[in-house]
């Protein structure tokens, strides 16, 4: 899986793939710089241990094969009702790497990766202005709701494969380690 980014930075082929275990330390320390504080690097351990995770859905971009990650996305088991689905995130770019295509390439190879899983449906409470690229849009619209207070605008859902699964209606679940009840 590899993308090219579009903009004024330097120009790299992005690289994409399942993390690997010696890959860990370097995406806390990416997660760390991308947020600026170590609570969703610590999100991250801890969806490592929870009964939410699935092999193959925690995925990192490099700049070139061999390199370390600059870039991590992570996808973990969800609900819409009682309908599965995928939460996607944290989504984290290391600074000296965001607005370069980092961000873009991870999101889609998590998609495609979760397509390839015969996955339906992702959930995330993301940037309005950011995420809607990739298909998402407003889960109010589709009658999905939440049971924390977050802006209707960054509260989004997407189906995979909206042809033939239209987003069910119902109340998202999350991993217990998002501490959203």
């Amino acid at each position: 899986m590899s993308s090219s980014p579009s903009s004024s930075l330097p120009s790299f082929s992005w690289h994409t793939r399942v993390e690997q275990p010696g890959d860990l330390p370097a995406v806390h320390e990416l997660t760390v710089a991308a947020f600026g504080r170590p609570s969703e690097a610590d999100l991250v351990e801890a969806l490592r241990a929870d009964e939410a995770w699935i092999d193959g859905l925690s995925i990192v971009v490099t700049t070139r094969a061999e390199a370390g990650p600059v870039g991590h996305v992570l996808l973990t088991r969800a609900f819409i009702g009682d309908t599965p689905a995928l939460a996607m995130g944290p989504v984290s770019v290391h600074p000296d790497h965001q607005r370069s295509g980092a961000g873009s390439a991870l999101v889609r190879a998590g998609l495609d990766a979760a397509r390839a899983r015969g996955e339906r449906f992702v959930i995330l409470l993301g940037h309005p202005w950011y995420y809607p690229r990739f298909g998402f849009g407003r889960a109010s619209e589709h009658g999905i709701t939440l049971t924390v207070d977050a802006p209707d605008e960054a509260w989004m859902a997407l189906s995979l494969d909206p042809a033939r699964h239209p987003l069910p209606s119902g109340t998202a679940r999350w991993a217990a380690a998002f501490g959203i009840a």
